[in-house]
């Protein structure tokens, strides 16, 4: 046991006074921020173009008014016909030319837009909304139907779910959080599997391994090895948790203060004009959709969820990492791994493409075998346990994780203690089921 313990000090201080480990683990917080707040920012602050768009009108009875500009779309109307319009189109002045047929409230999908070079997908699609409104405003009134009664018919529904106990219940809500979960078991399995695969390779092709053996039993290397990067893995997971609440709380607060001042403005302006009325009606329906969300939070069983991601990602690592020790010392190189990496990443691969389904559905015949099966189990259990998952099969996956792992500890240690000292030959499926059977 003694020596077991070296091995994971060894690899454990070895991997985290790298330099790649200190600045992955300061960067990564920093570079999930940026993937998620990079498209927000830019739609934001991005500047679009102005678009000007002259109108052909060939039913200028249909609309009795000029399409209503947007903040980068404005429109034209043309006296002229098509022919003519194309012949003094002016590229450096307006984006293109909308035709709009006689018979277009019978055929709506006769009006064609013409533009110089491809078309802004953004430019189209506002274009679509504005001819629907205003075909659909002249049938209600050739119909005798005003666009005020058909207004006051619209009902929006925001349904609310709740638990027989009275608890609030948010499956989109579920369903982020579930989902993110299984993903980053679903990432660090394959980051750190792969990582002891090619520690166990490196070793065994600089020859230190042969140093080692004479010292520790091949068994012992391979679970030092295996629970050393392990901790690593732990540490960074743990290092990235507290930083990300870090930025998260400073940029909440950077936020909710920003959110106070613009309060402030407009009450104050509210005092001097009335028609501020819109904006307050706003912020106050922003209070009631942050105090949805919180009240949402609320309902998640967070220490739950906590407690089950930390035993499927150490437990789903254990088992994968397992046989990604034994493919390093099956091989010779990186470069052979790659016919024993298939069938092992197959699993994990499947788990990752069946949580996609299982979020819709958790209670599923799918979602309940594949949340059980220890291959798939800590993927698919993750995104099933935000819905509600019973106990007994929380423990019963559990079980039989912690099974499979022990399984596989023993098939890969097997392996692993033929392979690390062979060099030089071509190993094949055949070649290692010899290596399960032979006495030791």
């Amino acid at each position: 046991m003694n020596k077991i313990l070296l091995i994971i000090q060894r690899e454990y201080l070895t991997r985290v006074k790298k330099k790649s480990f200190i600045i992955m683990t300061l960067l990564g917080p920093i570079l999930m921020a940026i993937v998620f707040l990079a498209p927000v920012l830019i739609s934001k602050y991005s500047e679009d173009e102005a678009y000007n768009i002259r109108i052909i009108d060939q039913a200028p009875r249909i609309f009795t008014t000029i399409l209503p500009a947007s903040k980068t779309v404005k429109f034209i109307n043309d006296t002229v016909n098509l022919a003519t319009a194309k012949k003094l189109f002016n590229g450096e002045k307006d984006y293109g030319i909308l035709y709009l047929p006689a018979d277009i409230i019978r055929n709506p999908n006769g009006a064609v837009l013409f533009t110089k070079k491809q078309a802004n997908i953004k430019v189209t699609q506002y274009i679509q909304d504005v001819l629907k409104e205003n075909i659909e405003t002249a049938k209600l009134k050739y119909e005798g139907i005003s666009a005020k009664t058909l207004e006051s018919i619209k009902t929006e529904i925001d349904l609310k779910t709740m638990t027989l106990k009275g608890e609030q219940n948010d499956s989109s809500l579920n369903t982020i959080v579930g989902f993110i979960a299984g993903i980053m078991i679903y990432m660090f399995i394959f980051l750190y599997g792969v990582q002891v695969m090619r520690g166990v390779i490196e070793e065994k092709t600089n020859r230190i391994v042969e140093v080692i053996i004479s010292s520790v039993k091949p068994f012992q290397l391979m679970m030092g090895k295996i629970l050393g990067i392990a901790l690593v893995g732990f540490t960074q997971f743990l290092l990235w948790i507290v930083l990300t609440f870090t930025i998260s709380s400073v940029v909440s607060n950077f936020i909710i203060n920003k959110k106070s001042d613009e309060m402030s403005v407009v009450k104050t302006i509210q005092s001097v004009s009335a028609s501020n009325d819109q904006s307050v009606d706003n912020s106050q329906s922003d209070s009631k959709d942050l105090m949805k969300i919180m009240g949402n939070l609320s309902s998640i069983n967070f220490p739950l969820i906590i407690g089950c991601f930390i035993f499927y990602f150490l437990g789903g690592y254990l088992l994968y990492s397992a046989l990604f020790a034994a493919i390093g010392a099956a091989v010779d190189n990186e470069t052979e791994t790659q016919q024993f990496m298939l069938p092992v990443t197959i699993p994990l691969i499947l788990s990752f493409i069946i949580a996609q389904s299982v979020v819709t559905n958790p209670d599923s015949q799918i979602g309940f075998w594949f949340s059980i099966i220890p291959f798939t189990s800590p993927v698919v259990m993750m995104v099933r346990i935000p819905f509600g998952v019973p106990f007994w099969q929380i423990a019963l996956s559990m079980a039989l994780l912690v099974i499979g792992f022990l399984g596989t500890t023993w098939l890969a240690g097997r392996i692993y203690k033929t392979g690390i000292l062979l060099y030089g030959k071509k190993i094949n499926y055949r070649e290692i089921s010899k290596w399960l059977f032979y006495k030791d």
